[in-house]
């Protein structure tokens, strides 16, 4: 049966209005975005199948173009829609960060760090330079590959600080194993890097390390120097 044709109360789009986007199960949601369903499927049957072959809602998100049009009715258009939902996500958070909540809302921070690296098939240091209010000035990927005093030049990330006019930065990095338990390595790094940018009058607030399912914050731990 057509969508169109179900109860009013289960319709995607009229249990949204009615209800809020939280009521909604992941298919629903997704049905929203492929719209039309095709002969004999509806688009959340289509949904389903999707989710249920990707392995889940991230995962499909994350997937290539190429890959994401094997399912059949979904192509280019879909494909777009998609990718733009999830951009979306990462802009409002940083819009949030960029407003001086990284640190009046450490969660903000958490969930934005976590958009960025948790699915890196490789280990990425990123930064974010804040100014004086905590707001952020800029973000970027600085390094990536082992994350370790070795692999992670202080003195470049020092050098990066002066050029933004940082009045204090936090970074993070992903375990790319899924576990987000800090090693010893990490933590050797931190306390590295909080001297060092100490010295130049630039404050490390924190270093989160972003695993599969959870965010590990040396701050929150009470492990920065």
């Amino acid at each position: 049966m057509p969508i169109k044709d179900w109860p009013e109360a289960e319709r995607p789009r009229e249990k949204l209005l009615s209800n809020g986007a939280q009521s909604l199960s992941d298919a629903e949601l997704l049905a929203l975005f492929i719209r039309t369903g095709i002969p004999g499927k509806t688009a959340i049957d289509m949904a389903r199948e999707a989710l249920l072959e990707a392995g889940g809602l991230r995962a499909l998100l994350n997937m290539s173009r190429t890959e994401i049009k094997q399912f059949k009715g979904i192509g280019d258009a879909k494909y777009v829609q998609f990718s733009a939902a999830l951009e979306l996500g990462r802009r409002y958070l940083m819009e949030r960060l960029e407003r001086g909540e990284a640190i009046t809302s450490p969660q903000a921070s958490r969930d934005y760090l976590t958009l960025q690296l948790r699915d890196k098939p490789y280990e990425a240091f990123f930064v974010m330079y804040l100014d004086s209010k905590h707001r952020v000035i800029q973000h970027q990927e600085l390094f990536r590959g082992t994350i370790d005093n070795a692999s992670v030049p202080v003195r470049e990330v020092v050098k990066e600080a002066l050029k933004h006019n940082a009045a204090a930065m936090i970074v993070a990095h992903n375990h790319p194993s899924g576990v987000a338990e800090p090693s010893a390595a990490d933590r050797a790094l931190t306390e590295t890097l909080s001297l060092a940018l100490a010295m130049v009058g630039v404050k490390l607030l924190d270093h989160f390390v972003v695993g599969d399912s959870q965010v590990v914050s040396f701050a929150e731990m009470g492990a920065l120097p």
